[in-house]
């Protein structure tokens, strides 16, 4: 049986002065559909590069992303991306910003009765229909997430893109969202891939947890799959032995074991980046 989407053998090189640079290097996972997979690592590690690989951004130099038995091979209404900017066009109001996207997807199967309807559908599961006339200068930062996220979502992706979307925000906010993200998730059965830093986000949405190891050459250190049951709430959650289980999992691969994984090569031992390496490091961070 495929896979829904299945990330293959993936590796990419990046040109430097003293020659090709190893980013990633056999990343291999699996995504079933409708779920929740959070992408976790140290910075340099490569979690951005998988992500706009899958999205097309990038092109692999050896090994594929293969959706719904199709090779990813350029970007595509079916993945669409949360950037952690919210990247909304200043000169539009928030519905125009959602507008904008639904007209390129939808041109010549909606009506424009149709689109305007589908375009207020989605704000309103993010909770901005509120502010539809509102330009993004009149809106929290928050706020601005969230029209990001309806604009992709009113494009009917298959797979959510979301690449640290809610690490420029404030707790609260950050909470709230997350709390949205899980909501619409669940009515939607939307298979999200999401990028973090952030080790209780990524134990509490998840359903399971890509772990990178180190660059350069980065690989998938260990998958961790998240027992826990939905709806999840977080107050509760944080007293629950499951949650803190897994969170303990997540945390000691990545600071006893330090991100680095013994495939026979590294012995679990970290060597220290050229200066060529560092410098592309921060470019795949």
């Amino acid at each position: 049986m495929n896979k829904f989407l299945e990330i293959s053998q993936v590796g990419i090189d990046f040109p430097t002065p003293n020659g090709p640079f190893t980013a990633l290097k056999d990343v291999n996972f699996t995504i079933d559909e409708g779920e929740f997979i959070s992408i976790i690592g140290h910075s340099g590690c490569g979690k951005s590069t998988v992500l706009n690989i899958i999205a097309g951004l990038y092109q692999a130099t050896y090994g594929g992303v293969i959706l719904e038995g199709k090779e990813v091979n350029e970007p595509g209404p079916d993945r669409a991306v949360v950037f952690q900017s919210h990247a909304l066009m200043p000169w539009l109001s928030v519905y125009q910003n959602v507008a904008l996207g639904v007209e390129q997807v939808f041109k010549g199967q909606k009506t424009k009765p149709e689109m305007k309807e589908w375009v207020e559908h989605n704000l309103k599961l993010v909770k901005m229909d509120h502010a539809i006339d509102k330009m993004p200068h009149e809106i929290s930062g928050g706020m601005k997430q969230r029209v990001g996220i309806a604009r992709c979502l009113a494009m009917q992706p298959k797979v959510m893109l979301m690449d640290e979307p809610f690490g420029a925000l404030d707790a609260l906010t950050r909470a709230n969202l997350q709390d949205s993200v899980m909501d619409i998730q669940k009515e939607l059965n939307t298979t999200i891939v999401l990028i973090t830093h952030d080790v209780d986000e990524a134990v509490l949405m998840s359903d399971k947890i890509v772990m990178m190891s180190n660059g350069p050459a980065a690989k998938v250190g260990e998958i961790v799959e998240i027992e826990l049951e939905r709806p999840r709430e977080r107050v509760s959650l944080s007293k629950s032995d499951q949650f803190n289980h897994h969170r303990q999992q997540v945390l000691s691969f990545l600071y006893e074991k330090k991100g680095v994984v013994d495939f026979g090569e590294a012995k679990q031992k970290k060597l220290k980046p050229t200066v060529s390496e560092n410098v592309a490091n921060e470019k795949v961070s």
